[in-house]
């Protein structure tokens, strides 16, 4: 099947991880989570996947200086898009692919499939009881 173009590959997941966990980081940096003692081609392969996270909208660049006389510029990328917006655009695209669009049986297979703790089924719980309230409000409804 094919890739989607805005689809995020898991090494660019890899770098998004980074950057969700650890806020604005230079080429550099990156290449050093990634790579642990990585080379100059390591190097290389982390900045075309910022590019590629560029494009797709994903992470942002900014230049910062270092030092007050202004030539000593750096680059930093930074996560444009957090976990949950990717999660909730890779789910979207699944149930358009695999449900024509609803979500409904992609959680129902969660929830059939998967064993959750207590917690887990409480925290769902008051997440649909919060879902019928906010909807009842807008109708009018008081429940």
């Amino acid at each position: 099947m094919a890739r989607t173009p805005r689809d995020v590959t898991e090494r660019e997941l890899a770098v998004l991880e980074v950057l969700w966990n650890g806020g604005a980081t230079t080429i550099r940096q990156l290449t050093e989570v990634l790579y642990p003692g990585g080379r100059t081609a390591h190097y290389a392969t982390v900045q075309t996947l910022l590019h590629r996270l560029e494009a797709k909208g994903c992470v942002r660049r900014e230049r910062v200086c270092y030092l007050p006389s202004h030539h000593n510029k750096a680059q930093i990328y930074l996560a444009a898009i957090d976990r949950d917006e990717l999660i909730g655009r890779r789910l979207r695209d699944m149930a358009e692919q695999l449900c024509g669009g609803s979500l409904t049986p992609l959680l129902t297979h969660l929830m059939r499939t998967r064993q959750f703790t207590a917690v887990e089924r409480r925290e769902l719980r008051l997440l649909i009881d919060d879902l019928d309230r906010e909807k009842g409000k807008g109708k009018g409804d008081a429940r």
